[in-house]
């Protein structure tokens, strides 16, 4: 059933466009999503149809209806997995570069989930619904490294429980720009939704949530650095927004100023290394370690580390 909004426009929003007054009133709704409703007449003001131009005015009513997604059928799909570790519970995949995780708008096929799907037969936790079956946490497209999949809904609670309470260990490496000054510091600092750009996250004191990384440096070279952060949080682009922060991006990052000429990278550097956590069953501490994948260990000898 689609969903009915309806909004007064205040004197504070005169002569702004109503798409970017929409936007700005919906956070949950993109821009470009909101001019395709206004495209296919969808967006009402004062009882009569209007344009992405249409500049509102104060007392003006906007109502509007967002219809129900389509999610489509996630099929099964026969793509090779790095699987660490398995049993009846959980399985610990080391995911490539490239792959997303799971399924969302324009990007239904290939990804984790569809493998799992396939490697799993079905049996896989339903939490997280149709789209992000088995799926506890996730890691950026451009991100390699551990991730915990549950395959039944106990070992679900089980392991998001520890994930609410920041218990899971989380360690990451990467390399970023610039020389750190510090051996070891501690970011903590929210984020949130960028308010200038919806795809971007960024500090945000405002409307944030509490965020905090660990990090230590690993080895210096001329103009970048290797480093090991621990999450103690787990906020989207937790690690690149708050190594930025620092005027340090990660070296390829190229939404958060990570890209430097003479680098060839596809997206950011940066590795899921360690993943411990209670096991659902067992209720033992249990802890897996992945190598850093092939393209890191080039960089580092590319910069003549001594863990190249």
């Amino acid at each position: 059933m689609a969903k009915e909004i309806s909004i007064i426009c205040d004197g504070f929003n005169d002569g702004l466009r109503i798409d970017r007054f929409l936007a700005e009133n919906c956070s949950d709704l993109s821009r470009s999503y909101i001019q395709k409703l206004i495209g296919q007449g969808l967006v009402i003001v004062d009882g009569k149809p209007v344009k992405s131009s249409f500049k509102v005015t104060d007392g003006d009513e906007i109502a509007f209806s967002v219809p129900d997604p389509v999610i489509p059928d996630i099929l099964p799909e026969n793509i090779p997995l790095d699987i660490v570790y398995e049993d009846t519970d959980i399985i610990i995949v080391n995911k490539p570069k490239g792959m997303v995780v799971h399924p969302a708008s324009g990007s239904y096929s290939g990804t984790l989930v569809n493998a799992l799907l396939y490697h799993c037969e079905g049996s896989l936790s339903g939490i997280n619904g149709v789209e992000r079956p088995g799926i506890v946490h996730r890691i950026d497209k451009d991100t390699t490294g551990l991730l915990v999949v549950c395959k039944n809904d106990r070992s679900h609670q089980v392991i998001a429980e520890q994930m609410k309470e920041h218990s899971i260990t989380r360690r990451y490496e990467a390399i970023c720009i610039g020389v750190l000054k510090d051996d070891e510091g501690t970011v903590d600092a929210p984020i949130g939704r960028s308010p200038t750009d919806r795809k971007k996250m960024a500090i945000n004191r405002q409307n944030g949530k509490r965020a905090v990384t660990h990090y230590k440096v690993l080895e210096r070279f001329k103009g970048y650095t290797h480093i090991v952060c621990e999450l103690e949080t787990g906020r989207t682009h937790q690690i690149r927004v708050h190594m930025s922060s620092l005027g340090h991006p990660l070296l390829g990052d190229e939404v958060y100023g990570g890209i430097r000429p003479g680098f060839e990278l596809e997206g950011q550097c940066l590795h899921a290394r360690v993943l411990g956590f209670i096991h659902p069953t067992t209720g033992e501490y249990v802890e897996f370690d992945s190598e850093l994948p092939d393209y890191f260990k080039e960089l580092l000898h590319r910069l003549g580390g001594r863990n190249a």
